[in-house]
């Protein structure tokens, strides 16, 4: 298993069967390994800095019935809000203060007519900030909308595939979606120039290992610039409400391949991963993980975002916290950086990821 892990670090790469096992390993002994490795990969591109990115949830209104999802259409039980625009550039202007060079505007999908608030938003955020980077989390559009964001100064975007698998993907989604639009959109966002981000739940309901490998073998081919993985968490009022939490375990295992795979990428320790285990921020990071995303949102309203349960929104994971964050990342060795942090950006050039 050991060879396994080299092979990954050497070639980036590893046969259908190989990730599989990988997968299944429960010898702690290669999972240690299989950690120390991405860590050393992780190290060799980016540093001790993890890069910090200030979180702004500009509303919890969506238009799809995601199944899985505590902010999905059909929730009456949610209150909903939508951010103003002085409320999103208050937020930013907080975060910026602080030192966030990087906005994530995340939200449900809203209707096609906010298109154009969305456009200006991005627009007058950029003028304002010039020197930081945009990344947008707002789920499938038109290509000229995603176009029209890149114009006006987005710079990345984060679409989850979810499941790579059709007759999986449709078991976490109602019959108005579809993987062959998910996967359309990412190739749009790609063309079009930004740096993409995808990914899946880790352990969301029905998901098989056969399924994790192939989203690890689409993942391989589509080489996005970011990756973003956390455990599945139910949410109780939705159709999965009852189902169990996802791995922590499995995420970690998952960042480190992508590490291996991919070790120029940006990948997140999500808050998701430390939801479910309250030392999961630290134990992404141990797995490879360089990106975590403290809450810029107006304090009323992140209990509201309620994607699932127990949805972490304070202490470490708020940006009122970094001081807490920068703390928690000295006991590992490790340090805030404030940089945009750019997919290009390796802190030591020319950095040979083999062994």
């Amino acid at each position: 298993m050991r060879g396994l892990v080299d092979i990954l670090r050497a070639e980036h790469h590893l046969e259908t069967n190989d990730y599989r096992a990988l997968l299944e390993c429960d010898d702690e002994s290669v999972v240690t390994y299989l950690h120390r490795q991405a860590r050393e990969v992780g190290d060799a591109v980016f540093g001790k800095g993890i890069f910090v990115r200030g979180l702004v949830e500009l509303t919890n209104v969506c238009r799809n019935n995601c199944y899985y999802c505590g902010i999905r259409k059909s929730n009456t039980a949610v209150e909903r809000y939508m951010l103003t625009t002085e409320q999103v550039l208050q937020s930013c202007q907080q975060g910026y203060e602080v030192g966030f060079r990087t906005f994530v505007l995340q939200g449900g999908e809203l209707p096609r007519d906010k298109a154009q608030w969305l456009v200006e938003l991005v627009s007058m955020i950029r003028q304002r900030w010039s020197d930081c980077a945009i990344t947008l989390s707002l789920g499938e559009w038109p290509r000229d909308v995603y176009e029209a964001l890149l114009k006006a100064g987005a710079n990345r975007y984060l679409l989850r595939h979810e499941s790579h698998n059709a007759e999986h993907y449709a078991k976490l989604h109602p019959a108005e979606m579809s993987l062959s639009n998910r996967l359309l959109c990412l190739t749009w966002l790609k063309e079009l120039g930004y740096q993409v981000g995808t990914g899946i739940m880790v352990g969301s309901p029905w998901q098989s290992l056969d399924n994790i490998v192939e989203d690890i073998e689409f993942i391989e081919q589509f080489k996005p610039e970011m990756i973003g993985l956390g455990p599945f968490v139910p949410q109780h009022d939705t159709p999965f409400g009852k189902y169990a939490n996802g791995s922590a375990e499995l995420t970690c295992k998952l960042y480190s391949i992508f590490r291996l795979m991919l070790p120029n990428a940006l990948i997140p320790s999500t808050t998701s991963l430390n939801t479910i285990d309250t030392n999961g921020r630290v134990k992404g990071i141990m797995a490879g993980a360089n990106v975590v995303m403290p809450n810029l949102s107006p304090v009323s309203v992140r209990g509201n975002y309620t994607l699932y349960d127990g949805k972490a929104i304070t202490n470490a994971e708020a940006a009122e916290g970094v001081a807490q964050l920068e703390t928690q990342l000295a006991t590992i060795g490790y340090h805030i950086d404030w940089g945009r942090g750019d997919y290009n950006q390796c802190a030591i050039p020319n950095a040979q990821f083999g062994n």
